[in-house]
């Protein structure tokens, strides 16, 4: 398994996962509607999309846009249960745990708050 450390500079790096940014529009949302609002959104993302055993067009799940926490877990591989198990090995077929969807929301949450220049959760 990849090291957070490792992890990180990996994905910066990747040149698919570089691309995704915050865009104004994005900017403007989050500062509108709140990043509380944006992390309850992200919960409920994850919880519908990624948490079950079999999530539904897995692979496919996650937009690459309209909302920031879509292109957050493009750039953070968080958008499904392949680059779950890749990049933070967590296993595919069973339901992700509290622990889990916490830790994939934070991993979420951190990229979108380094994007708004602002790193603490």
């Amino acid at each position: 398994m990849i090291n957070d450390e490792n992890r990180a500079s990996l994905l910066a790096s990747s040149k698919f996962r570089s691309r995704f940014k915050l865009d104004q529009k994005d900017h403007d949302y989050i500062k509108r509607i709140g990043i509380a609002k944006i992390r309850e959104h992200t919960v409920d993302f994850i919880e519908k999309r990624l948490a079950p055993a079999e999530p539904p067009n897995d692979g496919q799940q996650t937009p690459f846009k309209g909302h920031p926490a879509f292109k957050a877990q493009h750039a953070t591989a968080t958008c499904c249960r392949g680059c779950l198990l890749k990049w933070y090995g967590i296993a595919k077929g069973r339901v992700l745990t509290g622990e889990e969807i916490s830790k994939v929301v934070d991993i979420i949450m951190q990229w979108i708050l380094e994007k708004q220049g602002n790193s603490k959760p």
